[in-house]
């Protein structure tokens, strides 16, 4: 077998022993990772341990590097793959390192250092091997415009509760603004609920125990919105076969056996 396309079976594929131990060891070299760049962010740890750190980064860096220049060579679309999602997740998670040797003093630059945080990227790496994370993805697709509407319902609602209070308290209660009545509206109806504004009037506090009654649909209708599409969507990925033996159905797509008897499913009928 070629080079490239044993590369090919291990990087990208999941169904030989190697790939499945390539993609074990991948994630667990994410996690190290990203355990080393929280870590190093601790000040005393940082104190102690930074050239550790600072040796297991690059570590860690070589080896993302090598894991990325094998994608890029045994991809069969090295462009398409250079300028996808997780192609730009993979070159993220290992270009602020470099950047950050070719600029050794400027170190606390804002840029630098934000460039350097990006190694949190590394993290999204684990996306490829959530499975579950697609219907997810889709679930959200197919909910958009739900929530989109949902969203201009709720902008509308905390601009009605914020200029309530603007009239009804006034600057007198630090509502001095419109922009900081809504700011109100915003931390009341999410719950938040810092403090720095209070309504001081028995009127205004009427409002705002209207407004925290209100949150409570606030949290419910999206929650419902995505758990009715979470389940069409579900419901879509299972197959129409029924079991030869049990005759029972709900299988996912690419199940090949029956889940309530294991006896082999048929192929579904085109």
């Amino acid at each position: 077998m070629p080079l490239k396309k044993r590369l090919y079976d291990i990087i990208f594929g999941t169904e030989s022993r190697a790939g499945q131990m390539f993609d074990l060891l991948l994630i667990a070299a994410i996690l190290c990772s990203v355990s080393v760049l929280l870590l190093n962010s601790i000040a005393p740890l940082n104190e102690h341990y930074g050239d550790l750190f600072f040796d297991i980064e690059w570590f860690f860096t070589v080896l993302f590097t090598l894991e990325f220049l094998a994608r890029l060579y045994c991809s069969p679309n090295r462009r398409a793959y250079l300028f996808s999602f997780y192609g730009l997740v993979d070159l993220l998670s290992i270009l602020p390192t470099y950047l950050a040797l070719m600029f050794p003093g400027a170190q606390q630059l804002l840029v630098i250092r934000l460039l350097r945080v990006l190694r949190i990227f590394r993290v999204l790496k684990l996306l490829r091997y959530l499975a579950d994370a697609n219907l997810l993805i889709r679930t959200l697709v197919a909910a958009r415009r739900k929530i989109i509407i949902f969203g201009f319902s709720v902008i509308t609602v905390v601009v009605i509760f914020g200029s309530l209070m603007y009239v009804i308290e006034g600057p007198e209660s630090g509502y001095t603004s419109l922009p900081k009545s809504i700011y109100w509206a915003i931390v009341t109806i999410t719950t938040v609920g810092y403090g720095d504004i209070t309504p001081q009037t028995p009127l205004g506090q009427f409002v705002a125990a209207i407004a925290m009654f209100t949150s409570y649909a606030i949290i419910a209708i999206p929650t419902g919105i995505f758990s009715a599409e979470l389940i069409q969507e579900s419901q879509r990925r299972r197959r129409p076969v029924r079991c030869s033996h049990c005759e029972r159905g709900g299988h996912e797509q690419d199940a090949l056996f029956c889940r309530f008897c294991s006896a082999e499913l048929p192929e579904p009928s085109e």
